[in-house]
């Protein structure tokens, strides 16, 4: 809970990066091109075809222009202040942490290992924190790689803690050799963790290339006889933090995912796999934020999770205003110049109107927003108008919207009213968690209609983002140094295009769909079509099978 005192210093800033002499010169340029075009237009009938192609040419690079000279025209940023939150607040939120997966060749489990450990290890209290993996194609070495890293995260996570490392994915953290006197203590306790890393390796790579080394666990005899298109649901418990206090030696929950899938019925990709995550974390941990990272972008800010709570926490006239906050995606493994186009036109360009969209990564998404509440449907102090409970706690509104699991219904009541979470034993909400994940629970009810991801793209992330704006909501930027989230770009080439195609497909279909009804929307659809079809090379996200 926060503190409601207004004498002590806010917890984050809006930064305007608006100039008055570029939006001269783009208006300058502006009437070049309408001058350009009505002289192609008044001497068309003089000229032959190369006068008519030329000016068909002209309008296009022109409608493009003035799409990203709007979207730049008041870009902006939000600047969290993370070291002022325990003046303000203190007893900080939960959050739910999604790691979503699908292939163990193209995402190799040792990434996903990286990506969880460094989001385990973030300065956070580990009795707030829950990490969830979503593994969509059902592979056991997956399953066992993560068993195998929640052994080494307790070792890695106090490590981080107590030398406070500013890098905290494993891989990238031992790239470079310590600076220490030998024979100090932090010497050996980094000379240890590096061989427990280096073991860790080594079994996940000696699994990959040998199955029988995945041992004869029982826990694996769910995987037997399975297919990535045809398996029944398993949740897994890897780790479960039973301390509860906070402690630096704790280590948050681990719970691996594998949702229901046959080949007869739709798994809707992407979006399908984070609406089943949204359900079990729900039963399971029911935090009021959660935080979505694909599985190659590791947290590379201690202090990320911090600095989103800045936004969500602050208390203000408008305090229910921000529905998500999305940090920019950046790489550590190729040049990624050609993206600063996307980075500050379709963030900070975007978030000076209504707020960002979502990238598909490294974004904080407050529950309550994606269980389909409204900016009008609440009070000034966030909590339910009359009118909203009523009609959002109806029992029959409950069922025919989230499905007929009443303990589903149960935690969505519970989040919806904020209801502070209880410290359940995960295991016991595994068999109620794997109700939620048969292939036909979705079936009548408003998932992914107006309830969590949304099913009517490609791209699930601008689709969704573009639904909660439709609601009357907004959302934040943030843009740290150094960058929040780092991850690997994927190799140019067939992918690449691949790539391109599926953006510019999501892009068109969200440009058509009915969440499309605002200016903004329009904007943002009609800048990925054109940037996906031109930029080389875009982020890694994935393809699940």
């Amino acid at each position: 809970m926060a503190d409601s005192s207004c004498s002590l210093p806010p917890l984050y800033e809006n930064i305007s990066y608006k100039s008055y002499i570029l939006r001269a010169v783009d208006l300058t340029i502006l009437g070049l091109l309408f001058s350009l075009l009505l002289h192609r237009i008044l001497y068309m009938s003089q000229n032959g075809i190369i006068w008519l192609v030329a000016f068909l040419c002209e309008s296009c690079f022109s409608f493009v222009w003035l799409l990203s000279t709007c979207t730049k025209w008041s870009p902006a940023e939000t600047k969290p202040y993370p070291d002022r939150l325990d003046e303000r607040v203190y007893d900080l939120p939960s959050v739910d942490m999604f790691v979503p997966t699908a292939d163990p060749v193209r995402e190799p489990p040792i990434m996903v290992v990286n990506t969880v450990l460094s989001l385990l290890a973030v300065n956070y209290p580990a009795n707030k924190l829950a990490c969830y993996v979503s593994d969509d194609g059902c592979s056991p070495l997956t399953y066992f790689s993560l068993k195998e890293a929640s052994k080494f995260a307790k070792i890695w996570v106090p490590f981080c803690k107590k030398y406070n490392l500013k890098v905290r994915a494993p891989f990238r953290y031992f790239l470079n050799p310590f600076a220490a006197t030998e024979g100090s203590e932090f010497s050996r306790d980094w000379e240890m963790t590096k061989r427990e890393y280096e073991k860790l390796c080594r079994k996940v790579e000696d699994a990959t290339g040998d199955s029988h080394l995945l041992g004869t666990d029982n826990e694996l005899e769910a995987f037997s006889n399975t297919k990535p298109n045809d398996h029944s649901t398993i949740i897994k418990v890897v780790w479960e933090n039973k301390g509860g206090v906070g402690d630096e030696k704790e280590v948050p929950h681990i719970v691996y995912i594998s949702r229901e899938k046959r080949p007869n019925y739709l798994h809707h990709y992407k979006a399908g796999a984070m609406n089943f995550l949204a359900r079990v974390s729900g039963l399971m941990t029911n935090a009021p934020y959660m935080l979505n990272v694909d599985c190659d972008m590791y947290a590379n800010e201690a202090d990320v999770v911090r600095q989103a709570m800045c936004i969500f926490l602050q208390k203000s006239q408008n305090q229910n205003h921000c529905a998500f906050v999305q940090f920019p995606q950046e790489f550590y493994d190729s040049n990624t110049i050609k993206l600063t186009v996307i980075k500050s036109y379709m963030g900070r360009g975007i978030a000076g109107i209504q707020g960002p969209i979502n990238v598909g990564s490294g974004c904080f998404h407050s529950r309550r927003v994606m269980y389909g509440l409204s900016p009008d449907e609440l009070e000034d102090n966030g909590s339910l108008s009359s009118v909203a409970t009523r009609e959002l706690l109806a029992e029959d509104s409950l069922s025919s919207g989230f499905g007929n699991s009443k303990e589903m219904v149960t935690s969505v009541v519970e989040a919806l009213q904020r209801k502070p979470n209880p410290q359940n034993i995960l295991t016991n909400s595994i068999e109620a968690a794997q109700e939620v994940g048969h292939c036909d629970y979705e079936s009548q009810t408003s998932w992914g209609k107006t309830i969590g991801w949304l099913y009517d793209s490609m791209s699930e992330d601008m689709n969704t983002s573009i639904g909660i704006h439709s609601r009357g909501w907004t959302s934040s930027y943030i843009a740290p140094d150094p960058p929040a989230f780092l991850g690997s770009m994927p190799p140019g080439g067939l992918e690449a295009m691949i790539q391109q195609r599926r953006w510019a497909t999501g892009s068109i279909e969200v440009l058509f769909n009915k969440q499309s009804q605002s200016l903004s929307s329009f904007i943002v659809s009609c800048l990925h079509i054109a940037y996906s079809t031109t930029l080389p090379y875009f982020p890694r996200d994935f393809v699940l099978a």
